[in-house]
């Protein structure tokens, strides 16, 4: 059965204790700790080992999407301490400046495939780049992401049959024209359904819609990413 979690940032922005409280009414056992910013990465890493986190039983961080290349070593730093902890961390791969500095994280690395904005990690040829440079880290694989990139879902299939010995981690979402992550539409769910089979059950799926100012209902989200992993399921039944 698949387990099915939220980002943090998608339900409250900036405000990780708070999109925490909105998760726990829910039947949610995975969660993404996200510090998409700069400014939200310390917090969250002076915070963690006082939020109570029992009730998963998965829970990731995501990295900051962009610092500047001095600032490496001191992020780079306090993944390991929260890797050595048990906490996997999503990192985008155009903040990856020294290679050679990630591997210390090892397979608690999880590099996430981009949306079209970036240069590097859309495809699977940009994605071997990467890997060959860190040959433990794992796949955080951004279904909405592969689908803005080629909507065919071509790509996403490539990426995860090529990948797909290191997938650990998938974000669902609808990805705008504008790499907005938006509440999961119908297309969207027919496109993903497509690729759904190429992804075991026993891999987090962890929910980014934004739905902090009311665009949708965690309930109807989560509804939606089962509808649209519903393949996999039917087919190994």
């Amino acid at each position: 059965m698949r387990r099915f979690g939220f980002s943090t940032g998608a339900l409250a922005r900036g405000d990780f204790r708070r999109a925490l409280e909105l998760l726990r009414i829910h039947e949610i056992d995975a969660v993404e700790l996200s510090a998409l910013r700069l400014d939200e990465f310390e917090p969250l890493v002076s915070a963690i080992t006082n939020l109570d986190l029992r009730r998963f039983s998965f829970v990731s961080i995501h990295a900051p999407s962009w610092f500047s290349p001095e600032l490496e070593r001191g992020v780079v730093n306090d993944l390991r301490l929260l890797a050595e902890s048990g906490y996997p961390a999503v990192v985008h791969p155009n903040v990856i400046y020294t290679p050679e500095m990630w591997n210390e994280l090892e397979g608690k690395l999880l590099i996430e495939n981009m949306d079209k904005r970036k240069p590097i990690g859309r495809t699977v040829s940009e994605m071997r780049q990467i890997f060959d440079s860190l040959p433990a880290a794992r796949f955080c694989f951004d279904i909405g992401h592969a689908r803005q990139v080629d909507p065919s879902m071509t790509e996403a299939s490539l990426l995860l049959n090529v990948f797909g010995d290191r997938l650990t981690e998938v974000h669902i979402s609808e990805v705008n024209t504008a790499s907005r992550h938006d509440p999961i539409s119908w297309n969207a769910i027919k496109a993903f359904q497509s690729v759904a089979k190429y992804i075991p059950e026993n891999v987090p799926i962890i929910l980014e819609p934004l739905i902090d100012q009311g665009q949708s209902q965690i309930e109807t989200e989560i509804q939606r990413a089962r509808e649209a992993l519903t393949t996999f399921s039917l087919a190994s039944t």
